[in-house]
């Protein structure tokens, strides 16, 4: 774990974000696996929750109760935030990167596929990660979608 973070912030188990939050820690694992959100770990494998990871959650219930959104949902809109305007690439690199070229999930759920200078980082402190899990920046995506100002990533085979 992060030295620095642990000095500075005291983080929560995941049963006391369950409690917090009035969701099910079946439900906190469930979004882990979909890869809706990016965990810090202690050595031992177990989850260490931080504000920031709270308000993500919260979010995330709000887009699929208020919203209507499904994980999947959630996950589409996720994969439409240009992460090469965020996080600066080459021309090269975007060719190659199934984030780039119309994937249907976020980069931080392919780690294997994306370029290396991605994947080097830690994903929970990339800016595309952070501006992801800020609840505005999805709101507006999604207004514009649903406005169609932007048109949502057409399914490939992937």
């Amino acid at each position: 774990m992060n030295a620095l973070k642990s000095e500075s912030k005291q983080g929560l188990k995941i049963g006391q974000v369950a409690r917090k939050l009035n969701i099910a820690v079946e439900t906190i694992r469930m979004y882990e696996r979909e890869g809706l959100i990016v965990l810090e770990k202690t050595d031992t494998g177990q989850r260490i929750f931080y504000e920031e990871d709270l308000h993500w959650l919260s979010c995330i219930r709000r887009l699929i109760k208020e919203e209507g959104l499904n994980i999947e949902g959630i996950r589409r809109l996720l994969a439409l935030l240009p992460c090469w305007e965020l996080r600066p690439c080459s021309e090269e690199e975007r060719r190659q990167c199934p984030a780039f070229t119309g994937a249907l999930k976020p980069c931080w759920t392919m780690k294997s596929r994306i370029p290396v200078s991605c994947r080097a980082e830690n994903c929970r402190e990339c800016v595309v990660y952070q501006n992801a899990s800020n609840c505005e920046n999805l709101k507006v995506l999604l207004y514009q979608i649903k406005h169609q100002l932007i048109k949502p990533v057409a399914k490939t085979n992937q």
